[in-house]
């Protein structure tokens, strides 16, 4: 039979294009479903590493990508939101959860492909509502993940007839390190551990591959999956690095186990197959879930030893703040509301010092253009949010409480400067997007508006500076002297716009600049609303 080697790479690279399309609207469908909460379950369900194994799987099981949870971990991290030893646990759980992938993979219903897509276009293309949607999206998801292992199945059918394909087999077989290197290697070409599992099992269906030398390649897939985090990782913090590396030293020291103990591994595999009664494509999903959940168990003991050893690998001075609420014990509500009163504004407090810190990087980066003072900024602003949320649900719990007349109104006060606050967290990043818009449309804008932009900056990081210090300390004389610097930025946002219309008309500046810079102003200038509206309650009015 004479092979058609192009039906044959059609087949194969369009099947897996499918694939990976499919998997990745499947876990799109799962993930809205499930709520934008995912980073919620990481954040609250990961007190100790048991707790953050459990935590990974779900997440991994929700989104159906390893990978991504990782990529989120080492986000929640590089955020402070997450400790490492935590996110160790994580990463363990993810390894687990990705295997629920290959399970599906192992229910032969693959002749079922095109009804199921068909069902899935119907929910997406005839129902308006969202949760129909949502489902519209896992089950058309689910038949494109089917549709496109029939086709690289049927793309490597003819790969049996060939000689050289059967001497690559057979080496395998008897070197399992060529394995581990070639499963690393498509893993790390195609980004996505459960496609090359995918394609793994086809292979071991169709009886082109055998079990000894399935095996060392599914160890290779495992650490190939590890390059997502590594990349994620890359110009990020010293913490953020070191979750990356533990992904990497995980998976390592699990395939050098295994890789030692590979005889009685395929033995037992060889057990649960017959036993079973699996079929091949079940019989390779169960390598993999023995393989990742022995992995773990294994290392679990050692949480505290990996990060030890990732701790020495990757040197520096770990800089994240702890972004968690510090100050918000409920045990004050019910035995003392002034104390939580105290714990509340204590947290408020620390939320402001998140919003200087988001407009002083903001500003960096205007000056210099740096993607990491933009990234530092978005975790800030990210943290605001958390503490907002935080802080809120607090005050809403203190509120059942019986408060005195003062006691209310300084409640009433930290639930408005709470929402002051974030507020100018959404400025300021209102204000990176305009930076970033300039960036990638190369907007250039005149030394002149850079040094006004400075200027208004200042002022106003000043501003919002001495609103806290006058909430911190109740001062009026602090909250008074913020009132006249709020009309100082509204009269130079007055001035400044006016001199930037000035120079467009001159044509010295472009109209495009002219849109970022008097939006820049206009943010920082309501920013300053923000500072006063703090000020007026330490003021005792209504602004």
């Amino acid at each position: 039979m004479e092979l058609n080697v192009q039906e044959m790479l059609f087949e194969f690279f369009g099947g897996l294009g499918i694939f990976l399309f499919g998997l990745k609207y499947m876990g799109d469908g799962l993930q809205k479903s499930a709520g934008d909460r995912l980073r919620d379950i990481l954040d609250r369900f990961t007190t100790n590493p048991i707790m953050g194994v459990l935590a990974g799987i779900l997440v991994t099981v929700l989104i159906q990508s390893s990978s991504a949870t990782t990529v989120i971990t080492v986000g929640l991290v590089s955020a402070g939101f997450m400790t490492l030893r935590q996110a160790i646990g994580v990463i363990m759980g993810a390894n687990i959860g990705t295997t629920i992938t290959a399970f599906i993979i192992g229910i032969d219903i693959g002749e079922y492909a095109l009804p199921i897509i068909a069902l899935g276009a119907i929910l997406l293309f005839f129902f308006k509502n969202k949760k129909v949607h949502s489902l519209g999206q896992i089950v058309f998801g689910f038949g494109a993940l089917f549709y496109g292992l029939e086709l690289m199945s049927g793309g490597m059918k003819p790969l049996r007839g060939l000689e050289s394909f059967h001497d690559l087999t057979v080496e395998l077989s008897t070197n399992p390190i060529l394995g581990v290197i070639v499963g690393t290697l498509f893993t790390v070409i195609v980004q996505s551990s459960s496609a090359t599992i995918g394609i793994l099992q086809g292979l071991f269906g169709d009886g082109l591959i055998t079990l000894e030398a399935a095996l060392p390649v599914l160890f290779g897939d495992n650490i190939g999956t590890t390059i997502t985090a590594i990349l994620a990782a890359i110009g990020t913090s010293v913490a953020a690095r070191r979750a990356a590396a533990t992904h990497v030293l995980f998976n390592l020291i699990g395939s050098l186990i295994f890789m030692i103990l590979l005889t009685p591994f395929t033995g037992l595999i060889r057990i649960f197959q017959e036993s079973l009664n699996l079929n091949p494509e079940m019989t390779i999903a169960f390598a993999h879930g023995t393989f990742n959940i022995t992995n773990t168990l294994i290392q679990l003991p050692f949480v505290a030893g990996l990060a030890y050893i990732v701790t020495k690998l990757i040197p520096g001075e770990d800089a994240i703040v702890d972004y968690k609420a510090k100050h918000l014990d409920p045990v004050f509500i019910e035995q003392s509301p002034s104390i939580a009163i105290g714990q509340a504004k204590e947290e408020v407090l620390r939320m402001g010092k998140f919003a200087v810190q988001g407009l002083e990087e903001t500003n960096q980066y205007i000056k210099t253009k740096n993607t990491k003072n933009a990234d530092t900024a978005y975790q800030l602003e990210d943290a605001i949010n958390n503490l907002d949320r935080k802080i809120t649900d607090y005050l809403v719990m203190l509120s059942t409480s019986s408060l005195s007349e003062n006691e209310s109104e300084q409640h009433g006060m930290l639930m408005d400067t709470v929402r002051d606050i974030e507020r100018i967290g959404d400025h300021f990043e209102n204000i990176i997007e305009l930076i970033e818009y300039q960036q990638a449309n190369k907007v250039k804008m005149t030394d002149t508006a850079m040094d006004d932009l400075n200027q208004m900056f200042e002022l106003t990081i000043k501003t919002v500076n001495e609103a806290l210090q006058a909430l911190d300390h109740n001062d009026k004389d602090i909250a008074t002297q913020v009132v006249t610097k709020e009309e100082k930025i509204d009269k130079m946002e007055r001035s400044l716009r006016k001199q930037h219309i000035m120079r467009i008309s001159e044509g010295v500046c472009s109209g495009q600049a002219g849109i970022v810079f008097v939006d820049i102003i206009s943010n920082l200038e309501r920013i300053g609303d923000h500072a006063v509206n703090i000020a007026d309650y330490v003021l005792g009015e209504s602004h």
